[in-house]
């Protein structure tokens, strides 16, 4: 009699598999490691994934944090790492330019590791297509997704997402807003059946037109994938909770980008180092940075934190963040696993970013675990009774993207 079982649960939509001692077999020093995955689409992810938006490209110089959490990601079984055409360190790419380059730099370190003695190339890469006012036609879309993939370096594209809805439109002003938010789909359609990606997705899609596009993709017989939102213990509300009901009903799985609010919720803009015991401690020091936030995303920033007595009621997140300090300790968990282990419970995949291995690592300890019904609630109850909700700070908005000549607004 083999001396485990597996017995897998699913939990909106996700595979928790436990595994439980057979008490007539041998005994072995070590169990099986659990495993902690969701299916998406064709592929098989762990339940918190890893954005790259922050991975420097400045000048291709060697980047040994980087390249640390990657080899960690592959020694874990590989990594799911989410990236964009759109995204680079550079200024210019901000501006249409000098597009490409993060997805370079994630090819370079995932064929560093695999190349490496002893090491894997078991990855998984998602990479997003960005709507434009030049870009009108199916080919423009199967275009932009064959660069992707020479950069990328694959045969095969694991996950093609659009990144937001069309809504550039530099010539509103003079009438000229014509969506192509359907051509962009049958595009997506065509490179799926050409077999230029193994699966597409979508990105800040509310819940009318992710149905309209899961409805339009289903008639070119292409299931859609994923749906990637900011969502947040405390960014459910205008439209975001909605949108994730619609995507589990649809079997869409959604992909979570600010699971932390910016740092909001691993309580470093909350907690005094009096206040910490030794992993928040550690959690905080692990988080994003505030030394690369802009001044106006500190200042957004520290209102959230603690009020302004205004729009934010006086004390700010800091009742919540209390509420996830009390569930983390008695988990033994940081406030950082109770923000992301929230979203998983919730049936979404969180994509918190990560520029060190031990920042990966950590992230990685929400995982084989769950918060239980009574916790979830708590957390709602508490978030609710903020009075606020969480909308991005500075120019990084969850409603809304800088698009080189001002910022254009979507709603969920």
């Amino acid at each position: 009699m083999p001396a485990y079982k597996i017995a897998p649960f699913l939990l909106f939509g996700t595979y928790l598999v436990s595994v439980t001692v057979d008490a007539y077999a041998p005994a072995v020093s070590k169990p099986p490691e659990l495993l902690d995955f969701s299916p998406l689409g064709s592929l098989t992810v762990p339940n918190v994934g890893c954005g790259t938006i922050a991975w420097s490209t400045d000048k291709g110089r060697p980047n040994p944090d980087l390249e640390e959490l990657v080899s960690v990601a592959g020694s874990q079984g590989g990594g799911f790492f989410d990236t964009g055409e759109r995204y680079g360190s550079h200024a210019k790419t901000a501006f249409g330019m000098g597009w490409g380059e993060t997805e370079c730099l994630v090819a370079k370190l995932i064929r560093q590791e695999a190349n490496r003695e002893g090491g894997t190339s078991k990855s998984i890469v998602a990479t997003k297509f960005t709507p434009s006012p030049v870009r009108t036609t199916v080919q423009s879309v199967v275009e932009a997704c064959e660069k992707s993939q020479q950069r990328l370096g694959v045969d095969s594209i694991d996950l093609y997402q659009i990144q937001m809805p069309d809504i550039v439109k530099p010539m509103r002003f003079l009438g000229f807003d014509k969506t192509f938010d359907k051509v962009y789909w049958d595009g997506l359609a065509e490179c799926y059946h050409r077999g230029l990606v193994k699966n597409v997705g979508v990105s800040n899609y509310g819940p009318t037109l992710v149905s309209q596009c899961h409805e339009h993709l289903a008639k070119r017989g292409v299931p859609l994938a994923s749906n990637q939102i900011a969502f947040s213990l405390i960014g459910r509300h205008n439209g975001a909770q909605q949108t994730l009901d619609r995507c589990n009903e649809l079997g869409v799985k959604v992909l979570a980008y600010y699971p932390f609010a910016m740092g909001l919720l691993t309580g470093k803009y909350t907690t005094t180092p009096e206040e910490m015991f030794a992993d928040n401690m550690l959690a905080s020091s692990l988080s994003l940075s505030t030394s690369r936030r802009s001044i106006f995303e500190r200042q957004d920033l520290e209102r959230y934190a603690h009020g302004d007595g205004k729009l934010i009621p006086v004390g700010g997140v800091s009742p919540l963040v209390r509420t996830m300090e009390r569930i983390a300790k008695r988990r033994g968990a940081t406030v950082s696993h109770v923000a992301l282990n929230y979203i998983i419970c919730k049936g979404a995949i969180p994509i918190p970013g990560a520029r060190t291995a031990a920042q990966y690592v950590d992230n990685m300890g929400a995982l084989h675990w769950r918060l239980t019904e009574e916790e979830v609630s708590e957390l709602e109850n508490e978030a609710d009774n903020l009075g606020f909700s969480f909308d991005g700070a500075g120019f990084k908005r969850s409603n809304a993207k800088f698009v080189g000549y001002g910022m254009e607004k979507w709603s969920l």
